[in-house]
Formats: structure tokens, sequence, C-alpha cells
């Protein structure tokens, strides 16, 4: 029986197409196995770490949306003040324009004036006849016609504003001061004075009691009793 050598194996039987490397090689599992699956755990995970990117991206909308707001806000406001200030633009430009032709109306009936003093003394002696008399009756519709008012009348109480005193005195028939005469009359355009009335006035007598005192206050009976005394 020949013996066996030692320090050597068997070597395992190789088919007879194989090659030299398919021999050295052992054998393994099969590739084609199925990999384990994932831990049921990971899906939770993925969803947790899902959560906080959606808050963050719902937090960035809605920043996003208050500077929208506060910008919406802003603007309205401009808006609003600008519509403002236009409104008040126009209001001082419509009063600034009715000054302005106020201003230009009475300067040119001011001129007017000495002639329409005129007209008047004319009328008061009887002198305001045939052609003369239709073109100042023109002339004064024309003035009343752009505003001219004539003010000053006899019998009215004094008033420094609107009067001009030339002339003064006292009477007994007067309560206060009053316009006893007219001198020039006034004109006006509207609220506006383009020249007091020229007046005489007059005010009540130092010293003299009121009407109401000066034997008013007499019964019939009084004067009966002093007539019985007199005789």
């Amino acid at each position: 029986m020949p013996e066996e050598t030692a320090g050597f194996d068997e070597k395992p039987e190789v088919p007879g197409d194989a090659t030299p490397d398919d021999a050295a090689e052992p054998k393994t599992a099969d590739s084609s196995a199925e990999e384990p699956a994932a831990p049921a755990g990971d899906s939770g995970a993925q969803a947790d770490q899902a959560a906080p990117a959606d808050q963050g991206a719902n937090a960035a909308l809605v920043a996003q949306l208050d500077q929208t707001r506060t910008a919406l806000a802003e603007r309205t406001g401009d808006l609003q003040r600008l519509q403002a200030e236009y409104q008040n633009y126009r209001r001082r430009v419509e009063r600034d324009r009715i000054a302005v032709k106020e201003i230009a109306v009475a300067n040119l009936l001011s001129e007017l004036l000495p002639t329409l003093d005129d007209i008047g003394r004319a009328r008061d002696h009887g002198e305001l006849v045939g052609g003369f008399k239709s073109v100042a009756e023109s002339l004064e519709t024309a003035a009343a016609k752009l505003g001219l008012q004539q003010f000053g009348k006899e019998g009215e109480p004094f008033d420094p504003t609107i009067h001009e005193a030339l002339m003064h005195s006292y009477a007994p028939d007067v309560t206060e001061t009053t316009c006893v005469a007219i001198l020039q009359p006034g004109y006006r355009i509207g609220e506006r004075t383009i020249r007091p009335a020229r007046v005489a006035v007059a005010e009540p007598q130092p010293g003299a009691a009121p009407k109401s005192e000066s034997g008013e206050g007499d019964t019939p009976s009084d004067k009966d009793a002093d007539a019985a005394d007199k005789g």
C-alpha cells in the first residue's frame, strides 16, 4: 500500500471544462439573493425629518406675506397722503384764483368810483337827463354786474369798520352814535370794502336823560292831581 505524503491535502476534483481560477475560488452564496429589508423604523425617521422642512417653508411664506402686507399698507398711506395734498392744492388754487379776480375787479371799480360819485351828484341836482342819463345808468348797471354794492344810509348806527366820520355833532333825538348825513356813499364787493362811507355823525347830548325817563312814567291820575294843586 502506498504511503500518504504528509503535508498535502487531497485536491478537490475539478471538472474537465473548468478553469484553474474556478477551482481556486471557493463557493460563495448566490449573488442574486435578495438584500435584507430596511428596518421599519427608517420611514418614521424620514417623516420626522420632512416635518421640520415643511414648517420652515411655511414660516418663510408667512414672513413673505407679512412683508407684502406691510408694503401694501405703506403704499396705501402714501397714496392717501398724495390725494389729500392734491385736494388741498386744488382748494388753494381755487381760493387764490377767486381772490385774484376780486382784487382785479376791485382795482378796476376803484378807478370808476369818482365817476359814479359825479353821477350821484348829478342825480341829486336833477341834472341826470337825456343821453347822459342813459349812459350813466348803463355804467351803474355794468358795475353792479361786477358785484359792486353801494352802502351808507342816514339814520343807521355808526360802524367804524365801514363808516368814516368827517363831521361830528350832538343831537337830542339820538340814543347812540348815528349817521345823520351821508357825505359820500361807500362801496363793497362781496365782503371786501373798497371804500368806506364818509358820513356826518351825531351823538346824544351829554347828560341828557333817556326818553324813557322824561315824564313817560307819570300816570293820568298824577297829572290830574298836579292840575288840582295848581288850581
